[in-house]
C-alpha cells in the first residue's frame, strides 16, 4: 500500500506526467508509491468507466521494485491501447472475440521505447473492434463511459485511454490514429491529442506501416508539454522502416514554451457531406477563432480545397481494403478465419463488402488521395494551420453508433454526421494534427477544436498549443467521475 496520505494522493494524481516524473527524480515520492496510487485509482474508478480491460498490475509492481531505466518519465504510470501495439506475454485482442485468447509473443518497438523512457505499464485499454468505429463500445468488453457524462461516448478508437487520462487514473496513455482515433477521444474527453507526422514513431516489428501509411502512434495527454516530451522519447526511425519522417528542428518539448509568432490560420465551419454542425461545435470554433485573433494571429475563413465525392469514395475504398487486410492478417496469424459469431455485425458486414474491392480499385483510390494530399500541401503553403471543430456533434449517447444483426450498417450511418469534419486529411497527407480542449458546452461536455498542420511541422502546432494552453488553461477542469473518487488507498 502507498504511504502517501489521502491528500497527497489527490495532489499527485492530478499532476501531469512531467510533474510526476519530477517528484520521483527529486525523491519526494518513490516509484512504488506512484504506481500503487495509480493502481488504487484504477481499481476504484474502472468498474464504472470500463477503461482498462487487461490490467498488468503485478508485472508493473515487479518492474517498479526491480528498478527502472533513468529516463524522462521514470516511475510514471502509463497504459497501452489494446490495438496494434503489442506487449509480450499480455492478452491482445483488438476488441474482438476473434482474438479472445490471443497473447502477444513480442513487444512493439514503441513499447520498448516507452519502457526505456522509464514509464511503468499498468495494462491495456478498451477499443472498438479493430478500431473501426469512432466510439469505444466493443461487444467483447462492453462500452467505455465518458468521465464527463457516463451515458455518453468517449469517442474512438482510443476511448479507453482517453477515459483513463481524463479520470486521472494515469497522467497520459497511449493511443493510435488512422483517421482521427487520437483526436476524436481527445475532443470528447477534454484532453490534448496530437497525431504526429507519418513515420515519426515506428510501427515495427509487426508492421512497416499500416492502412497505407495512414496510421500513427502517440498519446492522449492532459498537458501539451507531456505530449511533446512523450513524442521526443519515442520518435525516430527503427531499422527496416519503409520511410522516415522529415527531421524535426530540435526537441519538441523545447517548442511548447516558445511563442509561435504571428500565424496565418485558415478556418472553416463547413462539414463534409452536407452534414449539419451542432451549435455547441459551431460555438467552439467561434471561440477558438476569437482567441487566436486576440493572440494576434491572422484568421482567414477558407474551406479545405479538393474535398469532393471522388475523394470520399477513395477514402471508403482504402478503409474497405484495410478491413480485408486486418482479417487476412489475423487469419494468417491464428491459422484460421473468423468463425460465425466471432465478428461483430458491423465488422462482418464491412469485411464481406471489402472482399469486392480489387487491387486496381485500391491503387486508383491511392492515386486519387495522393493527388488530394498534394492539393492540401499546396493550400498549406499559404497558411500555418487549418482550424475546424474536431467533431460535428458533442459526445453522443452510448448506443447511438452501435450496430445489430438486423441493422449492421447503423454504425457507419450514425457516425458519419458525428465525424463530419475531415480529420482524416492529416492521415492522408501524413502531416500532424491536434485536437485542443478549449471549450465546454453549457451541459459541461468538452468540445475540441482541430488544427491541421503542414507535413513535418509538429513544431508549429506545439508552439501554438502551448500558447493556447497558457491563454486558456484547461488542467483545472476535472470531470465528475474523477471528482467523486474518495481520496484513499
Amino acid at each position: 500500500m502507498s504511504t502517501l496520505s489521502a491528500t497527497d494522493v489527490d495532489t499527485v494524481t492530478a499532476l501531469d506526467a512531467t510533474a510526476q516524473a519530477a517528484l520521483v527524480r527529486d525523491r519526494h515520492v518513490t516509484v512504488e508509491e506512484l504506481v500503487t496510487a495509480a493502481i488504487a485509482r484504477i481499481e476504484r474508478l474502472n468498474p464504472a468507466l470500463n477503461a482498462v480491460i487487461t490490467p498488468t498490475f503485478e508485472q508493473a509492481l515487479a518492474q517498479a521494485r526491480a528498478g527502472l531505466p533513468d529516463g524522462p518519465f521514470t516511475g510514471v504510470p502509463y497504459l497501452i491501447k489494446d490495438l496494434a501495439t503489442e506487449q509480450e506475454g499480455v492478452r491482445f485482442t483488438e476488441g474482438s472475440a476473434y482474438l479472445r485468447g490471443n497473447v502477444s509473443r513480442h513487444d512493439q518497438e514503441l513499447v520498448r521505447r516507452l519502457r526505456a523512457a522509464g514509464l511503468v505499464l499498468l495494462g491495456k485499454t478498451n477499443t472498438p473492434e479493430f478500431g473501426m468505429a469512432p466510439t469505444c463500445e466493443p461487444v467483447l468488453y462492453g462500452p467505455t463511459r465518458n468521465p464527463w457524462d457516463p451515458a455518453r461516448t468517449t469517442g474512438g478508437s482510443s476511448g479507453g485511454s482517453a477515459a483513463a487520462v481524463a479520470a486521472r487514473m494515469v497522467p497520459a496513455a497511449h493511443g493510435n490514429d488512422a483517421g482521427g482515433s487520437i483526436r476524436f477521444p481527445a475532443s470528447c474527453c477534454g484532453l490534448f491529442g496530437l497525431k504526429p507526422n507519418r513515420a515519426r514513431v515506428p510501427l515495427g516489428p509487426a508492421y512497416g506501416d499500416a492502412f497505407g501509411g495512414w496510421a500513427a502512434e502517440h498519446a492522449l495527454t492532459r498537458s501539451v508539454r507531456d505530449s511533446a516530451a512523450l513524442l521526443d522519447a519515442v520518435a525516430g526511425p527503427a531499422p527496416g522502416d519503409p520511410y522516415t519522417a522529415p527531421p524535426a528542428p530540435g526537441p519538441f518539448a523545447a517548442e511548447v514554451d516558445r511563442e509561435p509568432g504571428l500565424l496565418r490560420i485558415a478556418y472553416s465551419l463547413t462539414a463534409s457531406g452536407g452534414h449539419p454542425v451542432h451549435p455547441d461545435c459551431a460555438a467552439a470554433l467561434e471561440d477558438a477563432v476569437g482567441l487566436c485573433a486576440d493572440l494576434g494571429h491572422d484568421l482567414v475563413e477558407q474551406d479545405l480545397p479538393g474535398l469532393g465525392d471522388e475523394v470520399g469514395e477513395a477514402i471508403g475504398t482504402v478503409y474497405y481494403a484495410a478491413m480485408d487486410w486486418i482479417v487476412a492478417y489475423w487469419t494468417r496469424e491464428l491459422g484460421r478465419p473468423p468463425a460465425p459469431g466471432e465478428l461483430e455485425p458491423y465488422t462482418r458486414a464491412y469485411w464481406e463488402h471489402s472482399r469486392r474491392v480489387t487491387g486496381g480499385d485500391y491503387l486508383l483510390a491511392v492515386t486519387t488521395l495522393q493527388a488530394f494530399a498534394r492539393t492540401v500541401a499546396d493550400f498549406l503553403t499559404g497558411y500555418d494551420a487549418w482550424l475546424t471543430p474536431t467533431l460535428a456533434q458533442p459526445p453522443l449517447l452510448l448506443g447511438e453508433m452501435t450496430s445489430s444483426e438486423d441493422d449492421p450498417w447503423r454504425t457507419a450511418r450514425n457516425s458519419s454526421p458525428f465525424v463530419a469534419f475531415p480529420a482524416i486529411a492529416a492521415n492522408i497527407t501524413g502531416g500532424p494534427a491536434m485536437s485542443v480542449p478549449l471549450y465546454w458546452s453549457r451541459e459541461g461536455l468538452p468540445i475540441g477544436v482541430h488544427f491541421l498542420g503542414r507535413v513535418g511541422d509538429e513544431a508549429t502546432l506545439f508552439r501554438l498549443a502551448g500558447q493556447l494552453e497558457r491563454a486558456r488553461p484547461w488542467a483545472g477542469r476535472v470531470p465528475p467521475a474523477a471528482r467523486t473518487w474518495p481520496a484513499r488507498v
